[in-house]
């Protein structure tokens, strides 16, 4: 196969892995009777996969954006390496925000599967 027919589908592969992978975390509370939980009609399977599509969403966010600031910063530096002082600073402080958005996201799938 050529690198063409390739890309399109490792980039599918990733963005499936993103979304899929945060659902196992909450596949099933073993504790709890399941015949039980769906004959009141009171499962929580919901808000466990809307906290697996949060987490990934924010992990795929997070990680591109990540991405983008740091090759942005690197071509800056690449055009005037005498400014690599002047924007490692505000680089590494735009990774910090960026990863704090990506752990309230979490953070708040956590809440959601607590539920």
């Amino acid at each position: 196969m050529s690198l063409k027919k390739i890309a399109p589908l490792a980039g599918a592969t990733a963005f499936v892995a993103a979304f899929l992978a945060p659902l196992a975390a909450f596949a099933a509370d073993p504790t709890v009777d399941a015949a039980k939980e769906t004959a009141t009609g009171q499962g929580h399977f919901g808000a466990w996969v809307g906290a697996g599509i949060a987490m990934g969403l924010a992990v795929l966010g997070g990680g591109i954006g990540q991405g983008r600031q740091g090759a942005a910063a690197l071509e800056g530096i690449a055009r005037n390496p005498s400014a690599a002082s002047k924007i490692q600073t505000p680089m590494i402080l735009a990774l910090a925000l960026t990863e704090s958005l990506v752990l309230f996201a979490v953070g708040i799938a956590y809440l959601l599967q607590s539920k």
